[in-house]
């Protein structure tokens, strides 16, 4: 079996059992963004399993520095780690991400931000000061709610649509959504903040 067949055969399982980890096609434009840029430094916001930073790993040279906080999203993350021979180009900080990222200094090429959707907004700031100019921000699902919003997801909603307005509205971001899984935002950093 080769590592992609293997990979995708752990993207599957984890996607049948509503464990985090990218579609298809969302991780084909990550990996098509991460190729166009020629990104060297990505973050990832939402580890889940490290199946998305082990797919982005193994599609570029990359190294990625990652947050999770979940105790086992982490141990699994770091056994996929292993399993696919790119430990010694992730960083994995383990905690949560509001309190991790205003503590990173780093400038990246690449940030992936796929955590709790009602904290996109609360670190949009971040990632903008942590985003090289010419650097891509990919958030997802943000069309989460495309299809209608059940009764007890409003506010969710609300923290989605509220996320977008601030990202399009930015004037140092050149910002579009895909219709790729559930929605991802792809937002070019224009200029340095």
């Amino acid at each position: 079996m080769t590592e992609q067949e293997l990979l995708g055969g752990l993207r599957a399982a984890a996607l049948s059992e509503r464990d985090p980890t990218t579609s298809d096609d969302v991780l084909a434009v990550l990996i098509s963004e991460a190729e166009r840029i020629n990104a060297a430094r990505i973050l990832e916001i939402g580890t889940g399993r490290g199946l998305t930073s082990a797919a982005l790993l193994l599609a570029t040279d990359a190294r990625i520095t990652t947050i999770e906080r979940e105790p086992a999203r982490i141990a699994a993350a770091r056994e996929n780690f292993d399993l696919f021979g790119v430990s010694d180009r992730v960083t994995l900080l383990e905690g949560d991400a509001a309190d991790i990222l205003p503590c990173l200094e780093d400038a990246y090429d690449l940030i992936f931000l796929d955590a709790a959707k009602v904290q996109y907004r609360r670190f949009l700031p971040d990632c903008k000061r942590l985003l090289h100019a010419g650097g891509v921000l990919c958030a997802d699902d943000v069309l989460l709610f495309s299809s209608g919003v059940p009764k007890k997801r409003k506010m969710l909603a609300q923290h989605i649509e509220e996320f977008l307005q601030d990202l399009q509205a930015d004037g140092d971001f050149a910002a579009t959504v895909l219709p790729v899984g559930k929605g991802l935002a792809v937002a070019r950093k224009e200029r340095a903040s």
